[in-house]
């Protein structure tokens, strides 16, 4: 690879691109955000649909998936806007922990248009700001990395996401950090990833997570299939949720896993591969990987998904020839040469290694391009 250029924050994290954030604590204050968004250029609001009446669980995952985002090191300053003071400043103190500039304001006792106009001035401030800053050299080493698949067929499992798996080998090579979850989607080869666990401590503790989520379905006395597998999943030749998930684990290559993380959580390990506990929806799961850190993201396809989110870098690939040349606008490696067996897995490793590259070095991705901006916070259960 050639060298990586990267923006530095202020606690050293290392994050591949500069945005100015708009981000509402609940979802009556999208409308404020995106007003500011409409008169600062340069800025990025991020609307959501919760944040009142949460509670519990369901309440700390909102704070940790909101301040994650703030935290995010692809993300350079913050504006938090929410109806309430209390709620608001927990999310601005929870991201200045990173010396980036942030701050917040409460629409109670002044009003949307006020707020817009106190918004359009710090952020005015901050977009000033993260334009002046420049990238520097970087290395993989210092990039975390997060990977999921959608629409998944026969030849994701035989070709792209053994892609992935052996870039991620590489990548923990190199010191990186990787995240990768889909909770469900590991049904019938979780034995394979415990079985890769570090310790024995964390062996159980991931049985534990595992097994709690997918009793959930149980408890509910209903038949996922149609779910998992999804009906784009079946009509690729995935008959079954094990069929998927042996593909699944094939993208988490073959190191040892060192953490077990809640959804959204930071690791605290230090460089390594982590499982996080996670939805298998694809705007969620990302949502919750970029919440705790990943700067850019794998997303391996067969059938065809068009999933990006709104700060990291989604970077496609596909083994099948058909969605590589009936959805060229979405796919960013065609990996389809190597079913074909004219390219070798380390070559199609190799086409991934120079799209995260580029795309670390500001290329913009197709999901970019496109448009997709897919944030979508998980919900544990009914506010009260």
């Amino acid at each position: 690879m050639g060298q990586l250029y990267g923006y530095r924050r202020e606690n050293g994290a290392v994050g591949i691109r500069n945005h100015v954030i708009l981000l509402p604590v609940d979802d009556i204050s999208n409308a404020a955000c995106e007003a500011v968004a409409k008169v600062i250029s340069g800025t990025l609001a991020l609307p959501h649909a919760y944040g009142r009446l949460q509670y519990g669980a369901d309440l700390d995952l909102h704070f940790r998936t909101l301040i994650g985002t703030g935290r995010n090191p692809n993300v350079a300053a913050v504006i938090v806007i929410g109806i309430e003071p209390n709620w608001t400043n927990i999310v601005v103190d929870g991201i200045a922990g990173t010396g980036k500039p942030v701050a917040g304001f409460s629409i109670e006792g002044l009003g949307d248009l006020e707020v817009i106009r106190r918004a359009s001035w710090k952020a005015k401030e901050f977009v000033q700001s993260a334009s002046e800053l420049r990238r520097e050299p970087v290395t993989l080493g210092e990039l975390t990395v997060s990977i999921k698949c959608g629409e998944s067929d026969t030849t994701t499992g035989l070709g792209s996401c053994p892609t992935v798996g052996s870039t991620v080998d590489y990548l923990l090579e190199q010191g990186a950090t990787v995240f990768f979850g889909e909770t469900s989607e590991l049904t019938g080869g979780e034995h394979l990833i415990a079985g890769r666990m570090a310790t024995e401590e964390l062996r159980d503790k991931f049985l534990r997570t595992y097994e709690r989520y997918v009793s959930g379905f149980a408890s509910q006395g209903v038949d996922l299939l149609g779910s998992q597998p999804t009906q784009g999943n079946i009509a690729g030749g995935l008959s079954t949720i094990e069929e998927k998930a042996l593909g699944n684990i094939e993208k988490t290559g073959s190191k040892p896993v060192i953490g077990v993380l809640e959804p959204a959580e930071e690791p605290q390990n230090g460089p390594g591969l982590y499982f996080m506990d996670s939805s298998s929806a694809a705007a969620e799961c990302i949502t919750l990987m970029a919440a705790a850190g990943a700067v850019v993201h794998f997303f391996p396809t067969g059938q065809g998904n068009i999933i990006g989110h709104p700060i990291e870098p989604v970077i496609k690939l596909s083994a099948n020839p058909r969605t590589v040349s009936q959805m060229a606008e979405h796919i960013d490696v065609d990996v389809s040469p190597l079913l074909e067996r004219s390219i070798t897995l380390p070559e199609a490793g190799e086409r991934l290694l120079e799209a995260l590259e580029r795309t670390a070095n500001g290329r913009l991705t197709a999901a970019e391009a496109l448009g997709h901006r897919e944030f979508v916070m998980t919900k544990l259960y009914p506010s009260a």
